[in-house]
Formats: structure tokens, sequence, C-alpha cells
């Protein structure tokens, strides 16, 4: 099973970006769960996922500007991210479940004037 996590880039304060993960290989009982982001010298912190009962939760930071999306048919998981602010540059990671975590291989936001 692969991730692949596209749509990062630069971008103004108050821009605006969609993050795309699409899943491939053996995807059969794959779960698409959640966008995770690393700014330098930060650890990995959790964004946006959904949760087990197929609600969404997001990280106090991004609530009210975020909005993560799935489209199980296409196996591809989306964050769309509104009135991006500087403190968002980071590398974005998507992840999902399968009997182990899979981790895709991070797409890079930068937010800057």
């Amino acid at each position: 099973v692969q991730l692949q996590a596209s749509g990062g880039g630069s971008v103004q304060p108050g821009g605006s970006l969609r993050l795309s993960c699409a899943a491939s290989g053996s995807i059969s009982g794959l779960s698409l769960r959640g966008w995770y982001r690393q700014a330098p010298g930060n650890q990995r912190e959790l964004v946006a996922m959904f949760t087990t009962t197929g609600s969404t939760d997001y990280a106090e930071p991004v609530k009210g500007r975020f909005t993560i999306s799935r489209d199980n048919a296409k196996a591809t998981m989306y964050l769309h991210m509104n009135s991006l602010k500087p403190e968002d540059t980071a590398v974005y990671y998507c992840n999902g479940l399968l009997r182990y975590s899979v981790w895709g291989q991070g797409t890079q936001v930068t937010v800057s004037s």
C-alpha cells in the first residue's frame, strides 16, 4: 500500500490550498484516517482526522479553517485549507490504517508574504 500526498505549495497568508492523498496498491481494508504536519524543529502533530465513528476532529489551531474529506470510491482523502497563516507552514503527511499504520511521503506547505 502506498499513500501519495500532493497539492502543497507556496501561498500568501489568507490563501487556500487543497491537499490530496491517493492510496494505491493492495488497499482492501485500508481506512484513510487523517492528516498530520511537522514544522522544522517540531514534532509531528495531528491536524485533522476521521474518528472511528466517521465523524471529524480537528486540532484547535485549524478549526474553522481546514476541512477534511474523503472519497472512498477513489481511495482519496483531502484537506481543504483556507485562511492560511504563516504558522501553518509545515510538511503535511497523510495517514491510513490497514493492519498497520501507513504514511504518505509528505507535501510541503509554505505560507509567507
